[in-house]
């Protein structure tokens, strides 16, 4: 074009990028885009201000930056879909959570009912005991005091008959009377006779007593009424062949594990432990709760639990939650741990056949129990869990004297892996099992 017109104002060439007034104004002002200042940019631009700067093709920066958003977009689909699962999670929490509640409030009522009713019945029971010791305490009164009347009669009847002896002027007559009537009537020593007060105390004690050991029985049901709760949360485990060790031997499903006593030759694999003689369970979770179930019965050692998904594989470690590892332990045959930093002694009262692992993610827990006396081992409190938890088993080798199997037991679906295993020849020696 030539120079402009006088009837034109300089803002109509003032370029809408650059500012700068055209004396030659171009027809395609936006065609470069400077990636320096992430702007469009005409060519006039880049002969000043952005000489020096990456300047590309509007085009090709636009397939560029059209394939980012696309990926972006993925991306941001993918918080979404991430967002709307934790969404998921949360309510299903929030139902179990309620469900949980009504459960709780429900077995409450039950417990407080049998307790109110125990109450009930004690104290009537009670009171029908207080009102009769009351009575034959009264009956014990009315016969005494009828004793005492019937004794007070004849004193007086005495009395009145020394007196009328006293005025006689018969010699003769005092004198006969006198041995048969000084001589006192037969009565009862009543310095030691009494009706006692204090009828209720040894009565109230045997009540409380009673009540407190009718308490106890409704404490006794809790742990049982829990462990009946928490089994609806069971899973099928089966245990990862690429996790366990190499001393280590799985059953075909991997529904059971035992100590095979030379090491076998396994492929490296990243995720199998070389050192703690473990092997982890094929699927983990990140949310909710969940149960197993693992047979123990006439094992001498054991280790079994959960761990988190990032535990150090490599080398030997000492379990403890510092560490990944929450669990419990049997060593020697009847010395039982739980794997906190230092150990913490569990004494039971027998030796578990089948140890039931509780996980509540939400709520950091971990607990262990033993289902066949339906009661509480022990419970790992507090933990904010942020990746994966696996189910783990360490069956021990004892000296090459626990040999027998250790297997997961789905409360519902695995019945049918129940049963203990051959026992062993004789091992060679085996290398020493990890700290945990």
């Amino acid at each position: 074009m030539t120079t402009s017109s006088s009837l034109l104002s300089e803002e109509q060439f003032l370029c809408s990028i650059c500012l700068d007034v055209f004396t030659e104004p171009v027809s395609r002002l936006l065609e470069l885009f400077c990636r320096t200042d992430q702007t469009c940019v005409c060519v006039l631009c880049l002969k000043t201000d952005h000489m020096t700067h990456d300047t590309v093709p509007l085009e090709e920066e636009y397939g560029e930056s059209k394939a980012k958003l696309g990926k972006t977009e993925a991306e941001v689909q993918q918080m979404i879909q991430k967002r709307l699962q934790k969404v998921q999670e949360i309510k299903h929490s929030v139902d179990l959570s309620q469900k949980d509640a009504e459960r709780e409030i429900s077995d409450s009522v039950q417990v407080f009912t049998a307790l109110v009713r125990s109450i009930e019945r004690i104290q009537t029971e009670l009171n029908e005991v207080i009102e009769e010791k009351q009575k034959a305490a009264k009956r014990q009164a009315e016969g005494l005091i009828k004793e005492l009347e019937k004794e007070i009669t004849e004193l007086q009847r005495r009395s009145t008959e020394l007196e009328q002896l006293s005025h006689t002027e018969d010699h003769l007559h005092l004198l006969q009377n006198f041995r048969s009537l000084c001589t006192p009537p037969p009565t009862k020593d009543w310095s030691e006779i009494s009706v006692h007060s204090d009828l209720c105390v040894e009565t109230v004690r045997r009540a409380v007593s009673q009540l407190e050991e009718t308490l106890n029985k409704e404490m006794e049901k809790l742990p049982e009424v829990k462990l009946k709760r928490i089994q609806q949360y069971a899973v099928d485990v089966t245990l990862d062949p690429d996790t366990a060790h190499p001393y280590l031997i799985l059953s075909e499903d991997g529904k059971q594990v035992r100590h095979g006593g030379t090491r076998l030759n396994r492929p490296y694999n990243p995720n199998r432990v070389d050192q703690v003689l473990n092997v982890l369970g094929k699927e983990g979770i990140s949310s909710g709760r969940f149960y197993y179930e693992v047979n123990v019965q006439v094992k001498t050692m054991w280790t079994l639990g959960v761990s988190r998904e990032s535990i150090n594989r490599k080398g030997n470690v000492t379990k403890s939650p510092l560490n990944g590892y929450w669990a419990v332990v049997l060593r020697h045959e009847s010395k039982f741990s739980a794997c906190t930093f230092p150990r913490v002694s569990l004494y039971l009262r027998e030796k578990p056949q089948k140890v039931g692992v509780f996980v509540d993610y939400e709520e950091g827990q971990v607990s262990f129990y033993d289902v066949e006396s339906r009661s509480h081992i022990y419970s790992f409190t507090g933990y904010t869990f942020t990746e994966k938890l696996y189910p783990f088993l360490g069956p021990g080798n004892d000296k090459g004297e626990n040999s027998s199997l250790l297997h997961p037991v789905g409360v519902v679906s695995v019945r049918a892996g129940l049963g203990i295993g051959p026992c062993m020849a004789e091992p060679p020696p085996t290398p020493r099992e990890g700290h945990g």
